[in-house]
C-alpha cells in the first residue's frame, strides 16, 4: 500500500524541487499544498502519512501546522524544509514534533539517508 505524501510550500518551484528529490522507487501517492491550512486539510483527508513542510507561508505557517498536528496527537512524519536555519527555529520545530529539519535547497542524498533512518525506505 502506497504511503501518502504531502509537499507543502507556497512556492511552486520549491514544491517541484522537493518532489524531484523524492526517491523514484518510493511507493507513494503524492499531494501538494500551497499553505499550511491546505496541509492540515490534506492531513485530515488521510493524504499526509508523510509531510514535507515549509515554515514561511501565507494563511498558516509551518509552525502553526506543527502546533495543530501536535494538539491532535498526529501520527505522521513531518519533515521541515526551510531556508530559515536559525537555531531558535530548529529548536521550535523539534519541540513541535517534526522528525527532522532539512535546509533548502534540499540535498537528495541526505533526504534518502533520513528516510532510511526513520524507517520510511
Amino acid at each position: 500500500m502506497a504511503i501518502t505524501v504531502t509537499v507543502c510550500d507556497d512556492s511552486k518551484l520549491s514544491r517541484k524541487a522537493v518532489m524531484r528529490a523524492l526517491p523514484e522507487d518510493w511507493d507513494i501517492e503524492l499531494f501538494e499544498a500551497t499553505n499550511g491550512a491546505e496541509a492540515v486539510e490534506r492531513y485530515h483527508a488521510g493524504q499526509a502519512d508523510v509531510m514535507f513542510l515549509d515554515l514561511t507561508m501565507p494563511v498558516m505557517d509551518g509552525f502553526e501546522v506543527l502546533s495543530v498536528l501536535k494538539e491532535e496527537n498526529a501520527r505522521n512524519f513531518v519533515f521541515v524544509i526551510s531556508a530559515d536555519i536559525q537555531p531558535e527555529s530548529q529548536r521550535m520545530v523539534n519541540e513541535l514534533g517534526a522528525v527532522k529539519f532539512l535546509k533548502k535547497p534540499l540535498d537528495t542524498n541526505l533526504l534518502k539517508t533520513v528516510l532510511h533512518e526513520v524507517g520510511l525506505l
